[in-house]
C-alpha cells in the first residue's frame, strides 16, 4: 500500500511539475511580442538590413521579444508610414521626430551616443569647384525633399545666399553619391555618416564640398502603442551597450558607439528653425 500510494503521490508532484513547466512556457509566450522596426532608407534595404539585424537580434534576445526590420521604397514613402504610424519602432532624422512626434505621437527613446549630425553637399573629387556659389544654375541631387540635413538644410543655405539651382530628387542617400560619382549632376546633398557607410568605389571618389553646423542626430522613437514596460526593457539594453561590452557586434555593425536615452527637447534646436514643409504637404 504503501509503495502505490508513493507511486502515486510521485505521478500527481510529476504531473503538476509539468503543468507547471507549460503554464510558465505558455505564460513567457504570452509575455513576448513581435514589433516593427522602420528604418529610414538613406541606404538601399539590402544595406540597411545587413547593418542593423544585428541590432534587432540583440535587443530580441536580451528582452524575448522578436523585433522585425522593415524600411520603404524612399523617403517620402518612409514619411508617410510614420504618419499613419505603421511602425511600433523607427529610426528618423531630426525633423521626422520633431513632426511625428506631434502627430501620431512618436516618443523619444535613444539617439546615438556622443554625436551630432551635419549636412554636407559633394562634388567629385576632380572637381574644380570650390565653393557653394560655385554651383549657381546647376542641378543638384538630393535625397527626398524633407530629408533634414542632406536636403532642406543645404537648400535653405543656398537659397539664403541667393544661388539659384534645381534640386533634383533621387530617393536615397547613396543614390546621391552615385550619382554625383557618375558626373549626372555637378553636386549631391548628404550627411557625413552617410557618406562614410556608402561603397568605396563610390566615397574614394566624391569629396565634401561644405557642411552645416552640428544637429542633434536621428532619433529611435516609439509609438504611443508601446507599453512602458517594454519602453523601460528597450532603454536599458540600448543603453547599457558599450564598444568591445555588450551588444559591442550590433554597434559595430552600425558603426556607433552607444546610445543615450533621449527626450523630446533634445530636438528644440531644430525647432527652433522653424521648418514647415512636411506639415504643408501632409496635413
Amino acid at each position: 500500500m504503501l509503495r502505490g500510494g508513493r507511486r502515486k503521490n510521485m505521478s500527481e508532484l510529476l504531473s503538476r511539475r509539468v503543468v507547471g513547466i507549460l503554464l510558465m512556457l505558455i505564460s513567457h509566450s504570452a509575455a513576448a511580442e513581435s514589433f516593427s522596426v522602420g528604418i529610414v532608407p538613406q541606404h538601399s534595404p539590402k544595406k540597411l538590413a545587413e547593418a542593423w539585424q544585428p541590432l534587432l537580434s540583440y535587443i530580441g534576445s536580451e528582452t524575448g521579444h522578436t523585433f522585425h526590420f522593415e524600411t520603404a521604397k524612399d523617403i517620402p514613402t518612409f514619411e508617410k508610414a510614420l504618419s499613419e504610424g505603421k511602425y511600433d519602432i523607427a529610426y528618423m532624422n531630426p525633423y521626422h521626430f520633431v513632426v511625428f512626434h506631434k502627430n501620431p505621437g512618436y516618443r523619444a527613446l535613444v539617439r546615438q551616443k556622443d554625436q551630432t549630425i551635419q549636412g554636407i553637399i559633394v562634388v567629385p573629387r576632380d572637381s574644380p569647384l570650390s565653393e557653394l556659389s560655385d554651383l549657381e544654375g546647376n542641378k543638384i541631387a538630393f535625397p527626398a525633399p524633407a530629408a533634414f540635413a542632406a536636403s532642406i538644410i543645404p537648400r535653405a543655405t543656398m537659397q539664403k545666399e541667393g544661388i539659384n539651382f534645381t534640386p533634383v530628387y533621387v530617393h536615397s542617400h547613396d543614390s546621391v553619391y552615385l550619382n554625383v560619382k557618375r558626373g549626372f549632376f555637378k553636386a549631391g546633398g548628404g550627411i557625413y555618416r552617410s557618406l562614410q557607410a556608402t561603397d568605396d568605389d563610390v566615397k574614394e571618389n566624391l569629396k565634401v564640398l561644405w557642411s552645416s553646423p552640428a544637429y542633434t542626430p536621428h532619433a529611435i522613437a516609439t509609438h504611443p502603442r508601446l507599453s512602458e514596460e517594454v519602453r523601460g526593457q528597450l532603454l536599458n539594453v540600448l543603453t547599457t551597450m558599450t564598444p568591445g561590452g555588450k551588444g559591442s557586434d550590433a554597434l559595430n555593425s552600425l558603426k556607433m558607439k552607444g546610445f543615450s536615452e533621449a527626450f523630446s527637447a533634445d530636438w528644440d534646436d531644430i525647432r527652433a528653425l522653424n521648418i514647415d514643409l512636411l506639415q504643408q504637404e501632409n496635413p
